[in-house]
């Protein structure tokens, strides 16, 4: 067993240098700088005080840099995963109350629970069920429920909260001329601030500025905005170490939203993740070690008052380009939130809600992706109602239903997909021994007394009729001409009993026509499968050809010596 697979850290920590520091030290400056409004900001989105948001920005990212086999992504809590925090819970309890938290904490322990046990089976595969074009239109709606939601916080108008876009617009609607002035005009002029800075360069800490100028205005000129509403005390210390309060009644409850959470989290972490390993060559993600990293961060997080954590897309991006090489840059971040906790919050009792809500109106803004719906308009029209519907469902039924509907819509489209894959006629490319498909080389021949079929897929029980009614129709177009099916099988990977009992069918069907059936490039996996289900019962080994210009030539010819030399090369190779 090679232990550094099962805990990462050691592939680095060894060889940890002075010249891997500097780095570290800079990047992990730069993220705490960047974490602490965002942790405080972020816990107000899930209905909980701001510390938790804090909370959530230290065992989890210490976890991650020992267990995670990335060493740029930035763990911590998000936008996406607190607004999915606020919806199942608020249902629950009240925000802000005790029972609130506890239960909060409790998700986290049960999104980090399931998130292990999925790593240790190896079951980081259920990921590929969702495509891209789900993923976009999930994380596209789910950004602007965040963006919306902040509005009350923004212009100091007290409008619901709601998973559901249009709850929210008719609210705003409806009361958007109770804006509160000074409210309005410092989160819009902050807004501005972030937006400019970012245009200028993405390492500046824009958030960190912003809340230094709220900070400062609030606390020399308060009375003139007496009617801003501020974070107020936000209590010192480090979290104690606690075990969240079990009840079977409330699991039940919880569990949709804690799989919708494990799903998210999974997401956005092996997300960016990707994008970062493809960036350098030093290390590769481990879908299955990701797992474990993160259920291990979320299951030992929620001991120390952590609710559900993941990975930030902004962060991990800011932590690659400040020149992050190890999890040491997670380390000196967690460092800077503990001196925070310990000795700065009271500095952030001035600090105004509508800062916050501009600092995640202009985060969340930016993972609205419409750049990719453009590209899916005019590459894949299938793709683009795929992420159209996913993005819909999600604004319009809330984020649990709408990750229900990409799942679902991911899979029929795969099962559509596979069910009615690529089929066509090749005809013999003059003056050469190859076959092409004839709807794309006008100039192949086709010749009437033969067939040679192509599939593009498996074999399988959802595809085998559509198989036998393509090569039914082709055959038939044919007519009494034809004398010879040859199955070109080079794109045929994979044949179920189902597939093995079509093709015989079809054998005997066409052998009382008197035509010939052949086999051209079949994979030996394939072939094993064929041999094993008795098909030379039907037909002798001579009938399966290396490609389709040999079994063609050996139907005109009985060019039987080559023949027979690769029968017998196949016959041992199944042996």
């Amino acid at each position: 067993m090679n232990i550094k697979k099962i805990i990462p850290i050691l592939e680095w920590l060894p060889n940890y240098n002075k010249s891997l520091f500097k780095g570290d030290l800079v990047a992990g400056l730069t993220v705490g700088i960047i974490l602490i409004p965002q942790g405080i900001a972020y816990a107000l989105i899930a209905g909980l005080p701001p510390i938790y948001g804090l909370y959530c920005a230290l065992v989890p990212q210490i976890m991650y840099a020992i267990f995670g086999s990335s060493r740029q992504v930035a763990i911590g809590p998000v936008a996406m995963d607190s607004l999915i925090v606020a919806t199942g819970v608020s249902t629950l309890a009240l925000a802000g109350s005790n029972s609130y938290i506890s239960i909060a904490i409790l998700l986290g322990l049960m999104v980090g629970t399931i998130q292990f046990i999925m790593g240790i089976f190896s079951l980081g595969f259920i990921v590929n069920f969702l495509s891209k074009p789900v993923i976009t239109g999930f994380t596209s709606a789910v950004a602007l429920i965040i963006g919306f939601n902040q509005f009350r916080n923004l212009l100091g108008v007290d409008f619901i909260q709601s998973d559901q876009i249009q709850y929210i617009l008719e609210d705003i609607w409806l009361q958007i001329s109770s804006f509160n002035r000074h409210t309005s005009i410092i989160g819009l002029i902050s807004v501005v601030i972030i937006i400019f800075f970012r245009k200028i360069n993405k390492k500046i800490p824009n958030a960190l500025i912003v809340v230094i100028l709220g900070i400062l205005i609030m606390k020399y000129f308060g009375k003139s905005f007496s009617d801003v509403s501020i974070v107020k005390e936000i209590p010192s210390g480090l979290p104690v170490f606690g075990i969240p309060d079990f009840d079977l009644d409330q699991i039940r409850e919880l569990l949709p939203i804690a799989l919708t959470l494990v799903m998210v989290g999974y997401l956005e972490t092996i997300s960016i993740g990707k994008s970062l390993e493809a960036k350098q060559d030093e290390y590769r993600i481990r879908p299955n070690q990701e797992l474990i990293a993160l259920g291990l961060s979320n299951m030992v997080g929620s001991l120390f008052k952590a609710y559900p954590s993941a990975s930030s897309f902004s962060r991990s991006a800011i932590n690659h380009e400040s020149g992050a090489k190890t999890g040491m840059a997670a380390l000196i971040s967690v460092l800077m939130v503990v001196i925070t906790l310990l000795f700065l919050t009271p500095l952030f009792y001035h600090l105004p809600k509508t800062v916050l809500a501009a600092i995640i109106i202009v985060a969340v803004f930016g993972l609205i992706n419409f750049k990719e719906a453009a590209f899916l308009w005019k590459a894949n029209n299938l793709d683009f109602w795929l992420m159209l519907s996913t993005f819909l469902a999600t604004l319009l039924l809330g984020i649990e239903y709408g990750i229900t509907v990409g799942v679902g819509l991911s899979l029929i489209v795969l099962i559509f997909r596979t069910s009615r894959p690529y089929v066509t006629e090749l005809g013999k490319v003059p003056n050469s021994n190859f076959y092409r498909n004839k709807n794309r080389f006008e100039e192949v021949i086709i010749e009437e007394d033969i067939l040679i079929f192509r599939f593009d897929a498996q074999i399988f029980y959802a595809n085998s009729g559509y198989f036998r009614d393509n090569l039914d129709e082709m055959a038939h177009k044919k007519g009494k001409a034809l004398k010879l099916i040859v199955l070109d099988a080079e794109s045929i990977n994979r044949v179920d009993s189902t597939g093995v009992e079509m093709l015989k069918e079809r054998i005997k069907y066409y052998q009382k026509k008197n035509i010939v059936f052949y086999f051209a490039g079949v994979k030996g996996p394939v072939r094993d499968d064929f041999f094993r289900s008795g098909i030379l019962q039907i037909i002798d080994i001579n009938h399966f050809f290396m490609r389709a210009n040999d079994a063609v030539k050996y139907y005109k010819t009985g060019d039987r010596k080559h023949q027979e030399k690769y029968a017998k090369y196949i016959h041992q190779a199944y042996k």
